[in-house]
């Protein structure tokens, strides 16, 4: 039977069991004795038996494909987590995975949304859309949409993480290392778009935690220490030159500050390029943080982040799209929780006129 594409009739008819037993082991699904499992398992690797996605769509009026919008793969480690994730969760539920980046470019997203529906994928992915009308497309296709970690529009469900809380327990953990003056290096509220489902961004929430944290410490922000813009160039990939810049502009002050909050590992990477070049010790003579967890355990010193479950909303951005298709409810929005991980690059605030 290796000569030609065995049937699932065949794999049934060689492991001595109905065809219904063989589907339940290869989708997993319902009671099957341990001695039929064996027997099927044998059968189709003896047959090397594939599924007929082709023939299981046309029944199904399913692809069991999925599509996967991303910004840049290639320049945030934070969306390979995502993909990967998408696609551990997406195999393990027989569903293959198509991935489209748009480089921040709405025609680019828009070409992908249209080259996923002609490809008939069940639903699709964005993390992050570039423009809302393109998701809207594929609601009016009658595809399923879902959004991880910003949201462009209300119509599709939502994955994301409370940013507010991650920012906040930085600013906790510096303050209470001694730490006064804390500068802010991070995502310009005016620049980047607010959640549709929530009026509110995620630039927006770690900028208000900074100063609801400061000033819960008894301390005033000193408008110079707060450095916003863009986190990165996505047409020259990661080159750190935002945080170079900022971090640059901040150690020319007259109080440079003692601790740096970088909301954004990529920003901490040019933080401390240009601490370094300065000849500043991390954490000695002045202490990092930053947020996301993606390059934080590769860099020197080892930097103190917010942890986002990049793997958990990969999963979770999956099973609402699988929900979705299989007309199941589930929550329209899901928050994930942060945490922080102290490393290396914090520390005591050195003591007052030594730097």
């Amino acid at each position: 039977m290796k000569s030609k594409t065995a049937t699932l009739i065949e794999v049934a008819k060689l492991a001595g069991v109905s065809t219904a037993t063989v589907n339940r082991v290869l989708k997993q699904q319902g009671y099957v004795s341990e001695e039929a499992r064996r027997k099927v398992e044998a059968a189709v690797a003896a047959t090397s038996y594939r599924p007929n996605v082709v023939a299981r769509g046309l029944r199904t009026r399913r692809s069991s494909t999925i599509g996967l919008m991303l910004t840049a793969i290639t320049v945030n480690p934070f969306f390979v987590g995502v993909a990967h994730a998408v696609e551990a969760a997406a195999i393990a539920a027989g569903y293959r995975v198509v991935i489209f980046n748009h480089g921040g470019h709405e025609d680019y997203e828009r070409h992908g949304v249209e080259a996923f529906i002609a490809q008939r994928v069940d639903a699709v992915l964005f993390c992050t859309a570039a423009s809302p009308r393109n998701v809207e497309i594929l609601a009016a296709a009658g595809i399923p949409a879902i959004e991880i970690e910003r949201s462009s529009t209300p119509s599709a469900s939502f994955v994301r993480v409370d940013n507010y809380v991650g920012a906040r327990a930085a600013i906790d953990h510096l303050v209470g290392l001694g730490h006064q003056r804390i500068a802010f290096v991070g995502g310009d509220p005016g620049l980047y778009p607010q959640d549709a489902t929530r009026r509110r961004s995620v630039e927006e929430d770690r900028l208000g935690a900074y100063h609801d944290g400061m000033r819960a410490h008894g301390l005033t922000p000193d408008p110079a220490h707060i450095r916003l813009g863009q986190y990165y160039d996505l047409a020259n990939d990661v080159s750190g030159r935002e945080g170079r810049q900022h971090a640059e502009a901040l150690m020319e002050l007259a109080h440079p500050p003692t601790a740096i909050f970088s909301t954004c590992d990529i920003l901490a990477v040019g933080v401390l390029q240009a601490l370094y070049k300065a000849g500043k010790r991390v954490p000695q003579d002045i202490s990092v943080a930053g947020f996301d967890d993606t390059l934080a355990a590769y860099l020197a010193p080892q930097l103190t982040t917010v942890a986002q479950p990049v793997a958990a909303l990969g999963r979770h951005g999956f099973d609402m799209a699988l929900a979705a298709i299989e007309s199941r409810e589930m929550p329209n929005e899901i928050v994930l929780a942060t945490h922080l991980v102290i490393r290396q690059s914090t520390g005591p605030a050195a003591p007052t006129g030594s730097n």
